[in-house]
């Protein structure tokens, strides 16, 4: 069992030459220092565990050399009782190992994988905008339970396998230097096709879990709502099953293979190991007939042989282990030294209380590099993209004061949703300063800003979850009533009541059961909820068809009423009313006014405003600004009947 369990490990073991610092093995001791006591305690009772599988092959052979001296029943009875009672110490030594080795193992998963959230979740957005998902969880799983194992399976295997294997040739050579000599001829037939045959099957299991790996990607990326509509669109079904088919077949094939070589290999060493054993019986029976050696020290040696080629084998691939699970520790320490780029003050304060102004000084911004925010192991390429840093924002200077809009129009690329970015502090500024009510972001509590400031952004991402479960994301001790007094004023408290299961309704992956007014509607409800002062809209309606974009319009007016907010709009239509409009043009402030007072200059905004009225010309009445189309919201009475709703967005506006 034992050199299975060592095959086992040298099959899935991922080879990795990379140099690893005396700083990081330091590292890792101090990380697991608060379980020192723990490990102390597993070793000791690893050594105890391993003492005692010595002894019970000696007791056999005084057994049976009792019975051939004829000692009386007393004697060969009582070495029976102590062998029970060793086989009940030894059966109790191996489940307090077993213990301590599940409480050490399973901590130091739950260690280092809060450590890696907590620390994540520190990290600015353009880390997750850089790093892929998979790759990412993949550190806090595989390369997690991959450190975890240095830690319970390798750490014990080394001790009780070392500790046996010297204790088992002392007594052997004691017993007999002989015949323990001649068992350790076979030694390299036995050791050698092990560390080959393991790394052979290291190949094809690696091989194998690449082919799975493509598989999943696959899966998970043509299994998305997003995803099964593009292959939908444009696609080709045949080609993709045919496609993924071959994988397939390729996996079974490794898996055949890998069968093969597991059986081959675990023959050989059973037929060596038989081997062993009988030169053991052979010389050891010569011995005896002789008279030069005990009977009963001939079936010590036998069972002794048993218990010393399974360590050997184990200890022949612990390096490998071992090297494998300290680089799983390397590579969650190098998602945890990634510094992360928003720190909160030790004497952060609260937003003040009453009203809220928001206020841009001059602030002048350029989005980190790769190599401030990401690794490429985690971007799954061989080097990091070496642009970034070039300034987006230069100057920009604005205030809304309490209860007033400020809009934000321009080109595509203007730098409208890096103002938004930087309102909540999703990344910090590089000059000047975003304040709210006065105060410098950088000097506020993170979780007071996150009270006092909402935002509502153009996707409406919503997680896979309860409607209930969404709204109640910024505020989990909101009242049923205060819920649906946000659904109401959001103009869908009619359409989640005629549902099945209310509030309780799942909406699927990022809300794909919903409509994209509906969605949207969905995220200004929370808004509604989170009752924040300071509103920041990035684009929220620019995905919606005109009849959706009414119902939110709708909504936004009960958000925004009352707030101050700050708002960005493709449709210039949505911001005449904005106390501020400002034009931004590649980072700059080029225009700013009202609505009129733009018109007025016939700048950049009034060709904006003249370029978008002539493309609506057919839908739009400019001096109302109501749409005129003839296009209606699909009714999320879909979800009531049963049937799912057509993703956001298939429909062009």
């Amino acid at each position: 069992m034992t050199a299975w369990h060592s095959l086992h490990h040298t099959q899935y073991a991922k080879q990795d030459h990379r140099p690893f610092s005396r700083t990081a093995l330091r590292r890792i001791i101090r990380f697991a220092s608060p379980q020192h006591r723990r490990i102390l305690v597993f070793l000791a009772l690893s050594t105890v565990l391993a003492l005692l599988t010595v002894a019970t092959p000696l007791l056999a052979g005084r057994v049976v050399d009792a019975i051939v001296q004829d000692s009386g029943t007393s004697v060969v009875l009582t070495l029976a009782g102590i062998i029970a009672a060793v086989a009940l110490a030894e059966a109790g030594a191996g489940i307090g190992t077993r213990w301590l080795s599940a409480r050490i193992g399973e901590g130091l998963i739950l260690q280092l994988r809060t450590a890696v959230y907590d620390h994540v979740q520190r990290m600015p957005v353009a880390f997750f905008t850089r790093t892929r998902t998979g790759a990412l969880v993949s550190r806090l799983n595989n390369d997690v339970i991959g450190a975890q194992r240095a830690f319970s399976d390798t750490l014990s295997g080394v001790v009780s396998n070392l500790v046996t294997l010297l204790l088992t040739l002392v007594v052997m050579l004691r017993l007999s230097w002989q015949v323990t000599l001649l068992a350790l001829v076979l030694l390299p037939v036995f050791v050698l096709p092990a560390r080959r045959m393991g790394a052979r099957l290291a190949r094809l299991e690696r091989e194998r879990a690449d082919h799975n790996a493509t598989m999943s990607t696959q899966m998970t990326e043509r299994f998305s709502a997003a995803g099964a509509t593009l292959v939908k669109l444009f696609g080709r079904p045949h080609e993709e099953s045919a496609e993924f088919a071959d994988r397939a077949r390729r996996v079974r094939d490794l898996g055949v293979r890998t069968a093969m070589v597991q059986h081959y290999f675990i023959t050989a060493l059973t037929l060596v190991s038989a081997l062993a054993l009988a030169l053991v019986y052979g010389l050891g029976g010569f011995f005896a007939l002789r008279g030069s050696l005990d009977p009963g020290a001939v079936v010590a040696l036998a069972m002794l042989l048993t218990r010393l080629y399974a360590p050997l084998t184990a200890l022949a691939t612990a390096r490998m282990e071992v090297m494998t699970a300290l680089v799983s520790f390397q590579r969650v320490f190098e998602v945890l030294d990634l510094k992360p780029l928003i720190t909160q003050k030790s004497d952060a304060q609260d937003v003040p209380d009453g009203p809220v102004s928001i206020e841009f000084d001059d602030v002048r911004f350029s989005y980190p590099p790769a190599e401030q925010v990401s690794l490429a192991s985690l971007e799954e390429v061989a080097t990091l993209d070496t642009r970034g840093g070039e300034e987006v924002l230069h100057g920009i200077s604005f205030r809304a004061e309490p209860g007033r809009m400020v809009a934000l129009v321009g080109s595509s690329g203007a730098g409208k949703s890096t103002i938004a970015q930087l309102a909540p502090r999703l990344y910090d500024v590089d000059s000047g300063a975003v304040r709210l009510a006065d105060t410098d972001v950088r000097d506020l509590d993170a979780e007071s800003v996150r009270r006092t400031l909402g935002m509502v952004t153009q996707d409406g991402h919503l997680f896979h979850d309860t409607i209930r479960a969404n709204l109640l994301l910024p505020r989990p001790d909101a009242t049923e009533a205060e819920v649906w007094d946000a659904l109401r004023r959001a103009r869908l408290d009619g359409l989640i009541a005629g549902l099945p299961d209310g509030l309780d309704t799942l909406v699927g992956e990022r809300g794909y059961r919903l409509s994209g007014g509906e969605r949207q509607r969905l995220t200004i409800a929370r808004l509604l909820l989170a009752q924040p002062r300071v509103v920041v809209l990035d684009e929220a309606t620019a995905h919606l068809d005109s009849a959706s974009e009414a119902a939110v319009q709708e909504a936004l007016a009960e958000a925004l009423a009352g707030r101050t907010s700050v708002v960005i709009a493709h449709r210039l239509s949505t911001v005449r009313a904005a106390d501020e409009i400002l034009v931004l043009e590649e980072g700059h402030i080029v225009e700013r006014g009202t609505h009129s007072e733009l018109l007025d200059v016939g700048g950049r905004y009034e060709e904006l405003y003249r370029t978008q009225f002539s493309e609506d010309a057919p839908d739009t009445d400019p001096t109302s600004g109501t749409e005129r189309t003839a296009r209606t919201e699909r009714s999320v009475g879909d979800l009531d009947s049963g049937r799912e709703a057509e993703p956001a967005g298939v429909t062009a506006e």
